[in-house]
């Protein structure tokens, strides 16, 4: 009796799977009919709904949540610069291809979005008047994974989108490894967190003043503050 009853879910989930849109439209038309807010906020739960028994639930960028622009805030950390003619390029490419990339971001105890890659992509949607029209004043968001929401495995995720694009400025990444030391991570740990080599991390702390930190450090033996030359500098700022 089990076994039949088996075949005969087997069968209908069957039926199912190749009909579910046919049960799907009648609610589709009704969505159509309400306002963009309730629209929004409707299709968002579908879309978590189907994200939660998704086999790719596990990629944040899954599950992309449309969130009021007025809800996502920047961090207060990201060491990554944009130049306004590269500005300009950004906000020319969201006007004319449209959002391809979503905004990375995890939510705050306030219920907010704090963002950890995309300012900029959030700042055009907020700040252009046309962008921001045209998307009805929110933005596209995905969610970290639950193990990155400690501020130092923010902060990290934020330089690993960053570095591979975009400038970084040297004292804020320098600012980044400080904190990063006194949450206690070891060079070692910042390195392969951040995408570095030990002697980048080195040259950022003694940049800032803090190579007394890794005076103990075995690769600290070749490099001291005065093999620092101009290229040197240079390259730091592009990492």
């Amino acid at each position: 009796m089990e076994n039949k009853n088996f075949e005969l879910f087997n069968e209908e989930k069957e039926i199912k799977a190749h009909e579910i849109l046919n049960y799907l439209i009648p609610i589709f038309s009704l969505i159509e009919s309400f306002d963009i807010d309730e629209k929004i906020d409707v299709i968002n739960s579908i879309r978590e709904q189907l994200h939660l028994i998704s086999p790719f639930k596990t990629e944040p960028v899954d599950f992309v949540k449309w969130v009021k622009n007025t809800d996502v805030h920047a961090n207060d950390y990201n060491p990554n610069s944009v130049a306004p003619p590269e500005m300009e390029l950004l906000r020319l490419s969201i006007a004319s291809d449209g959002y391809t990339q979503p905004i990375v971001s995890m939510p705050d105890e306030k219920g907010l979005h704090e963002v950890i890659d995309g300012f900029h992509r959030h700042r055009v949607g907020k700040e252009c008047k046309d962008i921001q029209s045209r998307v009805h004043g929110y933005l596209p968001l995905v969610r970290i994974r639950d193990s990155q929401t400690e501020k130092t495995d923010r902060m990290a995720a934020t330089i690993r989108h960053n570095r591979a694009r975009g400038k970084h400025k040297v004292e804020a990444m320098s600012d980044i490894v400080i904190e990063l030391k006194r949450r206690n991570w070891s060079e070692e740990k910042i390195a392969k967190n951040l995408g570095m080599e030990p002697d980048e991390v080195l040259r950022l702390c003694q940049i800032s003043g803090l190579a007394e930190l890794f005076k103990d450090d075995e690769f600290s033996k070749s490099w001291d503050i005065e093999h620092l030359d101009a290229d040197s500098i240079d390259d730091v700022e592009l990492i």
